[in-house]
């Protein structure tokens, strides 16, 4: 738990998080390297040099790794580890849900393991949501449209067979729909991930939480308008929040036009692990405020603690069904190790 330098504690919980293997061992092809290399890439042009991590710890990092980093000398409560698979660049895919699962049951209270699948396999792609389901029952899925199937470059969320997946997540109560809406990853198509599709499935999906991680950018506009009139759409700041470092006044644009436009209770956290690690990404958005210029053209709107404590974990456990005050005592009944079993 992140506490302040007052002694507050703030319940955190990291929306966007993933337990990945993009070593060469893992590669099945040149385009394995790409995409692995573009991701270190974002971390070493936005992390504060005392983060840098060395490529091959990048590259496959430990379950031992991921309890540090995020709960040790982290500041998460809870972390929402993402499945990304991109079995056309990786042999035993990216980051599948049972890699994950196997590290996450070691500390359950800790983790919730998100699935997911792709539209383009058609009749398995409903089988492997029931087989998600029934196995781990998942209750969110992280989308990847970019992602490769073969000839495919690409797909929709207002595909048919997408709407097809989507009814079957909405069936069987898989309610949060994390969906990739930000840079494009070499060599993957930038166009693929735009935010237009994001209009038609979330006013035809109302029971679904539409999570938008990376809140589109570098889309933000087109993304601040669909999302302020869809009331089931949410905005993730991975990739985001490391401009709090590296660009400080264009992180507050960011933030200024997410409050302005769809306000606080519609904004998660995420710190995208392992490209970045979520202490000092908290410790310096916790003491962070809106450009006073940028804050007066948008009404005045302010990032107070308030807002803060929302942002980095209260609506994302409003989301997730997690009942915070029990989950403190769960944790304190089960604190953090100095060393993961």
């Amino acid at each position: 738990m992140f506490k302040t330098k007052s002694g507050k504690e703030i319940f955190i919980v990291d929306g966007h998080t993933h337990f990945w293997d993009g070593s060469p061992e893992n590669q099945s092809n040149v385009h394995g390297k790409q995409f692995i290399d573009c991701f270190y890439a974002y971390h070493t042009n936005l992390s504060p040099p005392e983060q840098l991590w060395e490529k091959a710890r990048f590259e496959k990092y430990s379950e031992d790794d991921v309890y540090r980093d995020l709960f040790i000398d982290g500041p998460d409560d809870v972390a929402i580890i993402q499945s990304t698979y991109l079995r056309d660049f990786y042999k035993n895919g990216f980051s599948s849900i049972e890699r994950s699962t196997s590290m996450a049951s070691r500390h359950p209270e800790r983790f919730i393991v998100n699935g997911s699948f792709d539209p383009r396999d058609g009749e398995k792609a409903l089988e492997y949501i029931h087989y998600m389901k029934e196995n781990f029952d998942i209750q969110g899925v992280k989308m990847y449209t970019a992602e490769w199937n073969g000839e495919s470059k690409g797909w929709a969320l207002n595909d048919p067979a997408a709407y097809k997946c989507f009814e079957l997540c909405d069936k069987l109560g898989i309610k949060n729909i994390h969906v990739h809406k930000g840079p494009t990853i070499i060599p993957l198509n930038k166009d693929a991930f735009d935010v237009h599709d994001v209009d038609h499935a979330a006013t035809d999906f109302q029971n679904l939480n539409w999570i938008i991680e990376h809140c589109g950018l570098p889309r933000l506009d087109d993304f601040c308008w669909i999302a302020t009139q869809e009331t089931n759409v949410y905005a993730g700041l991975a990739v985001a929040m490391p401009f709090i470092f590296s660009r400080p006044r264009y992180f507050g644009e960011v933030m200024a036009e997410l409050l302005w436009w769809i306000g606080e209770d519609k904004i998660l956290f995420g710190s995208d692990y392992a490209i970045w690690t979520p202490q000092w990404l908290v410790e310096q958005f916790w003491e962070y405020q809106i450009p006073e210029d940028i804050s007066a053209e948008r009404s005045g709107v302010q990032l107070t603690d308030e807002i803060k404590e929302k942002i980095l974990g209260l609506n994302a456990a409003i989301l997730y069904d997690i009942d915070v005050e029990a989950k403190k005592k769960q944790l304190s009944g089960a604190p953090v190790q100095i060393a993961a079993e």
